[in-house]
């Protein structure tokens, strides 16, 4: 597990942007996995500058997405039901502004007519893929990894997930107030990877900025591994993980070296 300390969230983006730019450059068409929410838009935004003023090639990238809203999405023509689906940010943050083909791309269907069986199918399909090459994650207040809340099975794969309040209030506050929507229309579950599911990436790149992450991410890196920080499987992953924080977030660490 590699720790990295940028001075700032623009620098870390930087830097988390050049991991995943160094993969698609080597592998053209690697399977990468991506993350939404505040954390990553910097290294979409950064990718998207890639492409358009370097060339930086996702014409033959697939990707899959950790997670959507159970109840809410976007279909490929890239029309909504409700405007906060993960499918939408991800079109709006990076997949319209680089050349990745829409078809390649895949984010957890929120409208599927049965969850349970889109799961396995989600399931089978990354593994029709190759497996994820790299997966870009970031954490929750509460330390869940995607959607996979407190007390989650680290062997889970792909599943419907009931939300917290601790996962509705942030996600409220950050997503749906400024949209207009309100809380009883926001969705209580979501289609999530599993641990278990994300443990086989062949790499893993974590992603914290802030000073309201310092103490969880303390606790997933260097507390004790258990359930209620699911986070905290990342020790024991068995592959090549890096963690880029900001200052900030890395606050409260002990041991950088």
């Amino acid at each position: 597990m590699k720790i990295v300390v940028k001075e700032n969230y623009a620098d870390m983006s930087k830097f988390a942007a050049n991991i995943i730019a160094d993969l698609v450059r080597s592998k053209p068409n690697c399977v990468l996995g991506f993350a939404t929410g505040a954390t990553p838009i910097g290294t979409y935004h950064e990718l998207a500058r890639m492409y358009k003023e370097e060339g930086l090639d996702f014409s033959k990238v697939i990707s899959f997405n950790l997670d959507e809203y159970l109840g809410i999405g976007m279909n490929l023509k890239k029309t909504y039901d409700l405007d906060q689906s993960y499918r939408r940010f991800m079109y709006e943050e990076l997949f319209s502004h680089i050349n990745i083909k829409l078809e390649n791309t895949h984010v957890p269907d929120g409208l599927a007519k049965d969850p349970d069986k889109f799961c396995l199918q989600y399931e089978a399909a990354i593994k029709s893929a190759g497996g994820i090459d790299l997966q870009v994650l970031g954490i929750g207040g509460d330390g869940h990894w995607a959607f996979n809340e407190p007390g989650a099975s680290f062997k889970s794969r792909t599943h419907v997930e009931r939300l917290t309040k601790k996962t509705l209030d942030d996600n409220y506050e950050a997503f749906y107030k400024k949209a207009g929507v309100s809380a009883e229309q926001m969705p209580h579950f979501a289609l999530t990877m599993g641990i278990g599911t994300i443990l086989e990436a062949r790499s893993l790149l974590m992603l914290v900025n802030g000073t309201r992450k310092a103490e969880i991410i303390a606790k997933a890196l260097e507390g004790p591994v258990n359930a209620n920080v699911t986070a905290s499987a990342i020790q024991l992953y068995k592959g090549d993980s890096t963690i880029v924080l900001d200052r900030e977030a890395a606050a409260k660490l002990t041991y950088l070296g």
